[in-house]
């Protein structure tokens, strides 16, 4: 079973929204109690957060799917749903968030730091907040928004200050073993560590310091040979690389500079420069006879390189205590001159100025917009009720989407397309009028669906609203050559029509009666004595012109 995974592929899935409520206050002697559907909470985050006390990747090996918890509907007499709790993950020091494109998301070192992965979804709006001047009383409310959705790869890059590396079974685990209370797998064959393995050294009154022991690297291993590629990683946050080089190796062809040399070119080879990290080398195994005189006819060749050389023996502890002083010294210094870490800052990606609120482009023989607006109104949206499809249609008329399909030369019935839905367009009084404009205009007006106009006409003095809203089942209304749109009322959350609506005088009043009950005009009443031409009401018998009271 595996003990140690610093590369695993998480599936995030934050909470969804709750829907809002539509609900009507009822109380006794309070007929017109009006809305009091509450909203829907939100949905909870994928929160990722440091903890130095997980070393490992290994719970998300077994549990690779996370779900935050989903935000509670609203309820009648303006109740809330309860926000969905938010899903907090311990990850390890040096986790790197890429996404599935690999492109990388954060890089969380230090203490406190974290990184919302996936953000919990809107809660809908009930009809009490839905509720205005216009739409006293709203029959419908807001779905909640779903929450994010997606995959992420979290690799681990261990934080040491020292990272040991040499070829296998060059002494890099029982260095370790020697220098710290560490006690990792040693044994007499190649690739015995397979996972790195972490150690914390105190040495005389110096800060403690951590060593990294890396698994074995030979050549090729930048290119994945072996296991170098896996775990060369782990080097990239360690401070001093330590050349742990076999003195009394009795493999053919290798010898302590052969083996420096293959080791310096694959970490030159590895995607990350690691140029700039101080070196030291240790002469390892000096217990035996052979070795100890190799160790002195090759010190001075590193030396003329300008590497610090130590003869050690882990078996007989030779030279190890001088080796521990000297990397506390030398991790101390680099402690001082490494520039003090910020805190993390808060970055904001503000709007652009001229950015658009929505995109319309042509599809085949439809159009699709796209915009976060249209998009998020469309998931909120409550398809089985007439009047949120109504409400949906107004929000999209204000914000311009139906005058910039007439202008990309939409007909009524074309297929439009948002997110996940598709309709049949019936332009409202936006786009009815834009639609005219155009083919008054000389525009392209025509179409190979009949739709199209083909003879200017004026402008409708009446506010028109389109009849079926563009839904599929709600028909199409087509729009004959010449001919004026016929005033129809849809199942929108307005009527337009109250704008460019006059009053009536009591003349219009009484001739309107007339026309009703089918007498003319210019009939006269005398059987009660009046005509109508000496001023009086044939009907109530009061004179309407107002000099004459």
């Amino acid at each position: 079973m595996a003990t140690f995974v610093d590369r695993v592929v998480l599936h995030a899935a934050a909470g969804d929204g709750g829907h809002g409520c539509c609900s009507i206050h009822r109380e006794k002697f309070k007929p017109l109690g009006g809305p009091d559907g509450g909203n829907g909470g939100r949905g909870g985050d994928v929160v990722l957060r440091v903890d130095h006390g997980v070393t490992t990747l290994l719970d998300f090996h077994f549990h690779p799917h996370q779900k935050a918890g989903g935000g509670r509907p609203g309820q009648g007499s303006n109740r809330h749903g309860a926000d969905g709790e938010d899903l907090v993950l311990a990850v390890p020091d040096g986790t790197v968030v890429i996404s599935p494109d690999g492109e990388e998301l954060i890089d969380l070192v230090g203490p406190g730091s974290s990184y919302v992965l996936a953000r919990g979804g809107r809660g809908g709006r009930g009809n009490a907040s839905l509720a205005s001047a216009r739409r006293k009383a709203p029959g419908f409310a807001e779905l909640g928004e779903p929450g994010e959705q997606l995959d992420a790869v979290l690799e681990l890059k261990s934080v040491a200050d020292v990272a040991l590396v040499g070829f296998p079974s060059a002494g890099k685990s029982s260095l370790v073993s020697v220098l710290s209370a560490a006690r990792p797998k040693i044994a007499e064959y190649p690739f015995t560590t397979l996972v790195p393995n972490l150690g914390v050294v105190q040495a005389g009154d110096h800060p403690p310091y951590t060593v990294a022991d890396v698994p074995g690297l030979i050549p090729g291993a930048s290119q994945g040979r072996g296991l170098g590629l896996e775990f060369l990683r782990h080097i990239e946050r360690c401070s001093l690389i330590v050349h742990v080089l076999d003195c009394a190796t009795l493999e053919p062809g290798r010898d302590p500079l052969t083996d420096l040399d293959i080791i310096e070119a694959e970490l030159a080879a590895y995607t990350t420069d690691l140029s700039d990290r101080p070196r030291l080398v240790v002469l390892n195994k000096v217990d035996v006879p052979d070795a100890a005189d190799l160790a002195e006819l090759v010190t001075p060749d590193l030396q003329a390189r300008g590497l610090t050389v130590f003869a050690v023996s882990t078996a007989s502890r030779h030279g190890v205590r001088a080796l521990s002083l000297a990397l506390a010294e030398l991790v101390a210094s680099l402690r001082a001159a490494a520039p003090s870490r910020s805190s993390a800052r808060v970055v904001l990606h503000p709007r652009a100025v001229d950015e658009p609120d929505f995109t319309v482009r042509a599809v085949g023989d439809g159009f699709v917009v796209g915009g976060p607006k249209p998009l998020r109104w469309v998931r909120q949206t409550d398809f089985t009720n007439e009047e949120a499809i109504g409400y949906l249609a107004d929000r999209l008329a204000r914000l311009g989407v139906e005058k910039e399909l007439a202008r990309c030369g939409a007909v009524p019935g074309v297929e439009v397309t948002i997110g996940d839905v598709t309709f049949d367009w019936e332009p409202t009084l936006s786009g009815r009028e834009a639609l005219l404009l155009e083919g008054a205009g000389g525009g392209s007006g025509g179409s190979a669906d009949g739709y199209g106009l083909v003879e200017p006409v004026a402008a409708p003095t009446v506010a028109t609203v389109g009849g079926s809203g563009g839904i599929p089942g709600g028909g199409r209304t087509g729009l004959r050559a010449g001919a004026v749109p016929d005033v129809q009322l849809g199942p929108r959350g307005t009527d337009l029509r109250l704008r460019t609506s006059k009053r009536l005088t009591r003349a219009e009043r009484a001739a309107r009666r007339d026309a009703a009950e089918g007498f003319d005009e210019t009939d006269s009443f005398d059987t009660d004595g009046f005509d109508d031409a000496d001023g009086f009401d044939s009907l109530d018998g009061f004179d309407d012109d107002p000099e004459r009271g």
